[in-house]
């Protein structure tokens, strides 16, 4: 599957995924389409076979603090929003570890990794002197929690600043003692911010996080749960020639290869947040360097002659946004003069016998006339310009003849307003059209 990895209307940011048995399940908060606030009062769980990872199943909402119409709540207490949960496994028995906005996290358990969990505390501690108003209100802000090797549990904190404790067999006690204030350094290099993940690989352990600025996700490493610990650097980050937000999520090895889990904005907010993914690679020497933002999901490569949905765009320069009309539609809106719409990657083959093809745009009109340059590689002078394409002022199909392409390459349109003379000033920032899909035709 292509970015964003889950069906296109559904919203889950957040993710953390765990790899239980011979599935990968991904587990995260609930956004909701052109939302002004993030997350809402239930968590739900998706999951695919670890041998098909274009084979998501949903297995419905696992936890609730509002009832809704097929549902109680979950738990007695003032209905507060559900922010980035994580789920363990300890002693054949799933955790579900949930922040309630504004108030005391809470732990559930289930006998399944999909759930349905049933409550079974709100997190029970002597607090520390000094920590009486964070504590309460947020002290277990979004979650990650780490099951050692040794059996003990470590649950890593924070928002504005981290903290870690371990936790009794109960799975919802902290051990008094335990409590370590700033596990990851509010200085820089590690400037951090919130979404703590820990994971232990071989014996070390790695806690990914979002620093500032949000946009990125970051990771750092210690031989040690409780640290200290030595910063590695950015995996990925959202903002990067695309309207970026916060960031979080985590590394997951699936058959052997190691993934990044993490979260696109849409709909022109920071607030509905959409699930991506991109392959890394983790060295030898334990670090793990960047990788971009691609159209890719669990893809090595897509198919230029597949339709393309404009919302799996990973690059997105000028003011021009994914937004979702309905179920159905998630098109590129707010397109004007010299916006910047890309894709990576496409692999178009090695057929030699065809010196040219086209290109078809699914468009949705704006009573503007435009130019679209298709490029490959990069939209400036430092890609290739194999063709372009006049856009009309109505709803339709509109079709250029362009160069036949070989090899894999990422795919930019550049836009251009064609209308100049007088009427030139009259169509700075006018949105020119909006983008649904595109396909290339041999």
């Amino acid at each position: 599957m292509p970015n964003p990895y889950l069906p296109q209307w559904e919203y889950i940011p957040d993710g953390e995924p765990r790899v239980f048995g011979n599935r990968v399940y991904i587990y995260g908060s609930h956004d909701q389409a052109g939302s002004d606030s993030f997350c809402d009062y239930k968590l739900k769980v998706w999951s695919a076979p670890t041998d098909n990872l274009n084979d998501w199943t949903c297995h419905g909402d696992i936890f609730h603090t509002k009832a809704d119409r097929d549902h109680p709540a979950d738990i007695d207490r003032p209905e507060n929003p559900l922010f980035a949960p994580d789920v363990i496994e300890k002693d054949g028995k799933y955790y579900l570890y949930a922040y309630l906005m504004g108030a005391k996290g809470c732990v559930a358990v289930s006998d399944r990794p999909e759930g349905p969990f049933k409550l079974v505390s709100e997190y029970k501690y002597n607090i520390p002197e000094g920590e009486e108003n964070y504590c309460d209100n947020g002290w277990f802000i979004d979650p990650g929690v780490l099951v050692d090797d040794d059996g003990r549990v470590y649950v890593y904190c924070g928002y504005q600043r981290s903290w870690m404790a371990e936790l009794r067999d109960n799975m919802y006690e902290v051990i008094d003692g335990s409590y370590i204030n700033h596990i990851i350094s509010l200085d820089p290099p590690f400037n951090f911010f919130e979404a703590c993940s820990p994971r232990k690989i071989g014996d070390t352990y790695y806690m990914v996080y979002s620093p500032n600025p949000g946009s990125q996700l970051v990771y750092a490493t210690s031989k040690s749960p409780r640290g200290p610990f030595e910063y590695g650097g950015i995996i990925v980050d959202n903002g990067v020639d695309f309207p970026g937000g916060n960031n979080h999520g985590s590394i997951c090895e699936i058959n052997g290869q190691w993934y990044i889990f993490y979260h696109r904005m849409t709909n022109g907010t920071i607030m509905s947040r959409r699930a991506c993914v991109e392959r890394i690679e983790i060295l030898r020497d334990g670090k793990i360097p960047q990788v971009e933002m691609t159209s890719l999901g669990f893809e090595k490569s897509l198919s230029p002659y597949k339709i393309t949905a404009a919302d799996t765009a990973c690059v997105l320069i000028g003011g021009c946004i994914v937004t979702e009309k309905n179920v159905f539609s998630r098109p590129v809106i707010n397109i004007t003069d010299g916006c910047i719409i890309g894709f990576k990657y496409f692999d178009f083959g090695e057929d030699f016998s065809s010196k040219t093809m086209e290109i078809a745009f699914n468009i949705k009109g704006m009573g503007s006339n435009s130019e679209v340059r298709i490029m490959l590689d990069a939209p400036d002078e430092n890609g290739t310009e194999i063709g372009t394409c006049k856009i009309g002022a109505d709803d339709g199909v509109y079709t250029a003849e362009v160069k036949c392409v070989t090899g894999r390459h990422s795919v930019f349109f550049a836009v251009k307003a064609l209308a100049g003379g007088w009427f030139k000033n009259m169509f700075e920032g006018r949105h020119l059209f909006e983008l649904n899909s595109f396909v290339f035709l041999k």
